[in-house]
């Protein structure tokens, strides 16, 4: 017994020596951390999916064994509360594809990185799902969505509160800014995409301009549902011209129903007052963008206005 307790104290202080040189040899030793990484905004949405995904940069030291991306309608998903995808494993970028999603729902979204120490999440983005489509085809041949972006029925009058829709500052995607009651911010952007859902009360809500934002279905902020794009100034001039009358009420009784849905000033101030109509176009006119408007007396395609005002806008497949 004697025998094999000696030997076992050797043997411990045999391995405590190993140990202690180990770490002797190795003073810059430095425990596993979280892995870290960063979250892509949404694209290719739709009304029930959408694509994004992350970078991870650093696993932490430790080798990163799972990896994709949480939603849901609240703030702050997690693995454990939320909807997620599973995409891979490791350091790098991942794509990750999201289905099953509701129509028009905002969602807020990260990347998520899984190591031995823990889970790990990029910013959180959000995007919102468009509407489901439903077309229309006019007297040009030409096929558009039957509503407004943001309405929720097809128009059963040029005054119908239900079928105006959303009002969009020119260039923006859509991100809440659209919303007849959102937020007001004075702060400009200086990139494509605000990260915000305020209405920016200025001339223009981005510094520098940009005009390829709207241009057709792979505009960067095209706001249409895929394969569809907000039209040009011609296009709109096209369909005026089949109206039985060039106002209002050739408007509401052309296959496209369009409602005096009013518009948002650049300061904020929101005109409901079922008189006038204004559509944005994609065609940009030196720092403004052109229009087709219309009310009772009459309609026009030649009318330009700053970015920064809040309009209507039908869409068109490309």
């Amino acid at each position: 017994m004697k025998n094999i307790l000696a030997l076992l104290f050797t043997y411990c202080t045999f391995i405590c020596e190993a140990q202690h040189t180990f770490f002797k040899l190795n003073s810059n030793y430095v425990a596993p951390s979280l892995a870290v990484l960063t979250s892509t905004s949404a694209s290719s949405i739709g009304s029930n999916s959408a694509t994004s995904g992350g970078t991870i940069s650093k696993d932490g030291g430790s080798y990163v064994i799972s990896r994709g991306v949480v939603w849901s309608t609240s703030q702050s998903p997690t693995i454990e509360s939320s909807s997620k995808t599973f995409d891979g494993s490791g350091i790098g970028s991942f794509t990750s594809s999201i289905t099953g999603l509701a129509s028009s729902t905002t969602y807020y979204i990260r990347a998520f990185a899984i190591n031995s120490v823990g889970t790990s999440y990029g910013a959180q983005t959000s995007f919102t799902t468009s509407e489901p489509i439903s077309t229309v085809t006019t007297a040009t041949g030409r096929i558009w969505m039957d509503r407004n972006l943001g309405a929720s029925q097809v128009a059963t009058s040029v005054t119908d509160v239900l079928a105006y829709g959303d009002l969009y500052q020119w260039g923006r995607r859509k991100d809440g800014h659209q919303l007849r009651a959102s937020s007001t911010t004075g702060n400009l952007s200086t990139s494509d995409i605000p990260g915000n859902a305020s209405f920016i009360t200025r001339d223009d809500w981005r510094s520098p301009q940009n005009n390829n934002l709207w241009q057709g279905v792979d505009g960067i902020n095209n706001p249409c549902p895929a394969g569809f794009r907000i039209p040009n100034q011609a296009e709109w001039q096209a369909e005026l011209n089949t109206w039985t009358s060039q106002d209002a009420s050739g408007a509401f009784s052309s296959p496209l129903k369009l409602t005096s849905a009013g518009f948002r000033q650049s300061n904020g101030t929101l005109n409901n007052d079922n008189a006038w109509a204004d559509y944005w176009t994609s065609t940009v006119n030196g720092t403004q963008a052109y229009i087709m408007n219309f009310y009772s007396g009459g309609a026009a395609t030649t009318n330009s206005f700053n970015r920064g005002w809040g309009f209507s806008c039908r869409c068109i497949k490309d």
